[in-house]
């Protein structure tokens, strides 16, 4: 029989409401910043909303990591061992959603605490507490997808997050750039959110169901009946999730977006935005295309997963050594980035015997998020210094502030994968992955475009050590910014030295069989 809605949340129990503390204290918190933004007086300085935001994520991130450790020593009475499943399997509690959301958690605190006095100091900004109030909310629909197992919770989520960053884009009322980003984002963020929606009307139309296990099952059916109607559900829905993700082909509006936002909103767009359409598109893979893996139907999902990660990595890393406006280069190297992180996805279900894929996604998401957002939170205190994003802003950074071009140094030699960083050992994982399930022309392609990405990654390191800058001025650091490049920079050697620490953490608490997989 089917549950309705109301049936399902009449089913939840507190000790069920408990494992949601982790988007409940999002939303409280931003619930609350919002009326103390409304109740004090405007000549009061807002910064203590960012610390508000800051300690209500830290909170969500203690709750998560509460919650991992008590499923590890097993779950309720009739429950899957290290699994909750809530409002009829449609949103889970598990390994594999923990992992991610601490990944996801940590980035976010990372971005807000440089994030706090960039704000202040942007007078483009008028309302500086709406900033928090809705980069909360975003990162509980984050979590919501890395948690989501139907198609419902997946779009519940993805709005939360897309309709609070279309605003953040535009969060510089004053500046004519940042209005133009907003609305090419809310187009793009529109259109893409309509071809997500409306594959997912033809995947249930054809399996009778929106959860994910359930359509996996039903999926055999609906090819003998309806094949024409399911490729059509699953390409529009690739297509959409495509566009949320910026890869090549439908990664145009990146460069514009990421140019007009804030640094800290384009990081958080280039982090946690991608980071959580990843996690929630491996879930759906898994269970999606995996029953058909020996199909002409699974075969062509792969495929073009494997093509969609071989463009972007191809039209992202070409398309960045023309760029001299750094913002507009990382949203380019960021498309090359998502190239890499879609191999594990094709590659691990196309060769099921991997159980290692989400472990190579997971390691290479965080490689992604320390170098980005430390190269960001240089940017944030360089860009303002120069009064403008592009690259010869760079120049004699070595004179101006030698610990901080060292600092960037590092960081981006783990964007071009140089050995002894995190960035090389995740390319590493991937490549190997890739060879051991015998695509050899993808990780032939990471490989090729990783060379390529050295020309643009060493300009401007050549920036910050031979060329003079304009003027000899010391730049002083902000010590929240400071504070966090130093963090990005020593977990990435850390990462790059002893990568077994987080691989094992992430092989430990994933299991592919009980967290991803639905039956």
């Amino acid at each position: 029989m089917n549950m309705t809605s109301t049936d399902l949340l009449q089913g939840l129990t507190w000790q069920d409401v408990g494992y949601l503390t982790p988007e409940i204290t999002l939303i409280a918190m931003a619930v609350l910043i919002t009326l103390l933004d409304l109740a004090l007086p405007d000549r009061i300085n807002r910064a203590f909303t960012g610390w508000l935001s800051l300690i209500g994520i830290l909170g969500s991130l203690g709750f998560v990591s509460w919650h991992m450790l008590q499923l590890g020593g097993g779950a309720a009475d009739g429950a899957v061992p290290g699994v909750v499943r809530l409002l009829g399997d449609s949103y889970r509690v598990d390994g594999y959603a923990s992992v991610f959301k601490i990944i996801l958690l940590s980035a976010s605190a990372l971005i807000i605490l440089p994030g706090i006095s960039a704000v202040q100091r942007d007078d483009r900004v008028v309302d500086k507490g709406e900033t928090y109030t809705l980069l909360l909310p975003a990162v509980a629909g984050a979590l919501i997808m890395c948690s989501t197992a139907d198609l419902i919770t997946l779009f519940v989520g993805l709005e939360l997050l897309s309709i609070s960053t279309y605003v953040l884009v535009g969060i510089r009322k004053r500046s004519g750039l940042s209005q133009e980003a907003a609305f090419k984002y809310l187009v793009m963020g529109g259109i893409s959110s309509a071809f997500i929606l409306f594959g997912m009307s033809y995947i249930y139309g054809v399996t009778g169901s929106t959860n994910y296990g359930a359509i996996g099952g039903a999926i055999t059916g609906a090819l003998a009946d309806y094949e024409a109607l399911v490729y059509v559900g699953f390409f529009f829905l690739i297509g959409g999730f495509a566009v949320k993700l910026a890869a090549a082909p439908f990664h145009a509006w990146a460069p514009d977006v990421y140019q007009g936002a804030p640094a800290s909103v384009t990081a958080f767009l280039a982090v946690v935005t991608k980071g959580a359409f990843l996690a929630a598109l491996l879930r759906f893979l898994f269970n999606t295309a995996l029953p058909q893996l020996h199909t002409p139907f699974g075969e062509d999902i792969l495929l073009a997963f494997k093509l969609l990660a071989a463009s972007a990595m191809i039209v992202g890393t070409t398309a960045a050594l023309r760029q001299r406006n750094i913002k507009r280069l990382l949203a380019l190297s960021g498309t090359a980035n998502t190239g890499y992180m879609l191999v594990p996805l094709a590659v691990g279900v196309g060769s099921f015997v991997q159980w290692s894929s989400a472990a190579e996604l997971g390691y290479y998401m965080i490689a992604y998020a320390l170098m980005t957002i430390g190269v960001f939170t240089t940017h944030l205190v360089i860009s303002r210094e120069a009064g403008h994003d592009e690259m010869n802003g760079y120049a004699g950074l070595y004179y101006r502030a030698p610990w901080t071009a060292w600092a960037m140094v590092i960081l981006l030699l783990s964007f071009a994968g140089i050995p002894f960083t995190a960035g090389f050992t995740g390319k590493l994982f991937i490549v190997l992955g890739s060879v051991k399930s015998e695509d050899y022309w993808l990780g032939g392609t990471m490989l090729l475009t990783s060379v390529i990405s050295y020309y643009f990654y060493f300009a401007i390191i050549r920036q910050m050590f031979t060329r003079a800058a304009e003027t000899e001025k010391r730049i002083l650091l902000p010590p929240s910014s400071g504070l966090t490049i130093w963090i990005c920079v020593s977990a990435t050697l850390a990462l790059g030295l002893l990568p077994g620490l987080a691989m094992n953490w992430m092989d430990r608490t994933i299991s592919v069989l009980r967290d991803i997989l639905l039956g």
